[in-house]
């Protein structure tokens, strides 16, 4: 498990950190101001429906049956070409829609961009641009499930680094486009054409041909469509408070959308690293040794991945909630992203980390069931967290702004964990982590967090002194002095594998 969860994590990483250089150049070109806004809009709704049709409900309904098909002996070439059929139906309706309705869209979707706004037609033209990446990314989705439920995880966890390689290219060549907006815009879809090229590619090498057939309604696909109908649901509700963001952001003052996204980029990074990695893992494990009824096996699985995600979420929410100033100062505040930008961003960074350790734990928690066919469980426990989220959405973003938005998504996010949790112990789908580890760890990163908050001036004052005239370089030392700080108290004063191995 650990090998091929280093290979996933490992490539996903690489592909975060050109990401990183991407929005190096998004945030010197763009910086946080209404034409970044704009963008930023066009680039989230196709990415919700992605996340919606796509990522989340479909690999959770498809991977675990092809999987179950592949591990037994069945029809898993007629399966895969099947339901490829019926994606590229649906999302030629999509692209219709959005391309013939784009005003309607953003009605709906983003209410506080009036008609006479003067950010709407630049709105239009760039979601025109980017929406067709949805296609090729659902079928991306596709042939990237199929290798993973044959264990080939390398091609489609390294995939991304193509969309970022894209949108680098274009922004590079920013004076061909009409602004960098357009130019970003370009560089999304030319990164979406590329990555499908490329996973056409590795499943023809793989022996593994996906054919475009008429859509029918054989067992298998009835049962891909009853367990995608409650995962659409699932993954529905998630983007419902996702969605909430975009609309109460286009409410609050120019710079909101902007600042949760660079927030946003950051706290995704361990959460694709170690979160969406440990569930890609997951989720075709559990199906196979469902159908060879591998119990002990699958709770072993779930124990591991549940106290990693613990062990290194802890030190991660510590750093980012006390170091996330320098954090995006380092990394954006050049160009038009000034230190407005970067105490804005910074801030929701903050109210973000506070949901860490749950949201990187919840990938996991959910393949413990749909990896089992069960997708009503997650849908029921995401159903009652989503409300309260909504509902905090809409309480704090007129007095906090932006960072109330996120504060709001981390309660979410603990409250869906701690009803999967639960229903997962009383289902025997999984045990208790050892309470010793759980304990030290906890009274671990308390100690690193007051450890940050005692030297943030100290390590500050000391990088001065070696750096007085690079001040990016001086935040980038001082942050590197806390964070080496914050893993050595952990590490220290845990012993990490030998603790969760004692119980």
């Amino acid at each position: 498990m650990l090998r091929r969860f280093g290979t996933i994590s490992g490539l996903t990483l690489l592909s975060r950190l050109f990401g990183f250089g991407r929005d190096l150049l998004l945030a010197a070109t763009l910086g946080a101001g209404p034409v970044a806004d704009a963008f930023m809009l066009a680039f989230r709704l196709p990415n919700h429906f992605r996340s919606i049709l796509a990522e989340g409900a479909f690999n959770a309904a498809f991977v675990p049956t092809y999987a179950a098909l592949d591990a037994t002996a069945g029809d898993a070439r007629g399966f895969r070409s099947n339901v490829l059929s019926w994606l590229v139906l649906v999302n030629l309706g999509l692209l219709g829609l959005a391309f013939f309705a784009t005003a309607s869209l953003l009605l709906v979707l983003a209410p506080g961009l009036a008609p006479d706004d003067p950010q709407r037609p630049l709105v239009v033209m760039l979601t025109r641009i980017t929406f067709p990446y949805l296609l090729c990314m659902s079928v991306v989705v596709l042939l990237s499930g199929v290798l993973n439920a044959t264990g080939r995880f390398a091609v489609a966890a390294g995939a991304s680094v193509l969309l970022n390689l894209a949108m680098i290219a274009t922004l590079l060549a920013v004076a061909w486009f009409p602004s960098a907006a357009h130019a970003a815009a370009w560089g999304v879809l030319a990164g979406g054409v590329s990555q499908l090229a490329l996973l056409i590619q590795a499943v023809a090498r793989a022996g593994l041909g996906v054919d475009l057939v008429w859509p029918r309604l054989d067992p298998a696909t009835r049962r891909f469509f009853r367990r995608l109908g409650p995962a659409v649901l699932t993954s529905g509700a998630v983007q419902l408070a996702v969605f909430a963001d975009t609309i109460i952001a286009t409410f609050l003052p120019t710079g909101a959308l902007s600042h949760l996204y660079y927030a946003d980029r950051l706290y995704q990074l361990p959460l694709g690293v170690i979160g969406i990695a440990l569930g890609t893992l997951l989720l075709p494990d559990i199906g196979r040794r469902v159908a060879l009824g591998d119990e002990d096996g699958i709770r072993g699985l779930i124990g591991q991945a549940l106290v990693l995600c613990l062990a290194v979420g802890l030190p991660l929410m510590v750093i980012l909630a006390g170091t996330g100033d320098w954090i995006i100062a380092v990394l954006f505040q050049r160009g038009a992203f000034d230190a407005g930008a970067v105490q804005g961003s910074a801030r929701v960074l903050a109210a973000y980390a506070v949901g860490l350790v749950p949201a990187l734990a919840l990938r996991s928690l959910v393949a413990a069931f749909q990896g089992r066919g069960d997708m009503g469980t997650p849908l029921r426990a995401l159903l009652g967290a989503t409300v309260v989220n909504v509902a905090l959405k809409v309480g704090l973003a007129g007095p906090l702004g932006a960072e109330g938005l996120a504060l709001a998504t981390s309660a979410g996010v603990w409250i869906y964990a701690g009803l999967l949790y639960r229903a997962g112990l009383r289902a025997g789908h999984m045990a208790a982590p050892p309470g010793r580890a759980v304990l030290g760890l906890l009274a671990a990163a308390g100690l690193a967090g007051g450890l940050v908050w005692a030297l943030r001036a100290s390590a500050l004052d000391l990088a001065q002194q070696a750096l007085p005239a690079a001040p990016m370089l001086l935040a980038g030392t001082g942050l590197a002095i806390l964070v080496a700080a914050v893993f050595g108290v952990i590490g220290a004063a845990v012993g990490l594998g030998r603790l969760i191995r004692g119980g």
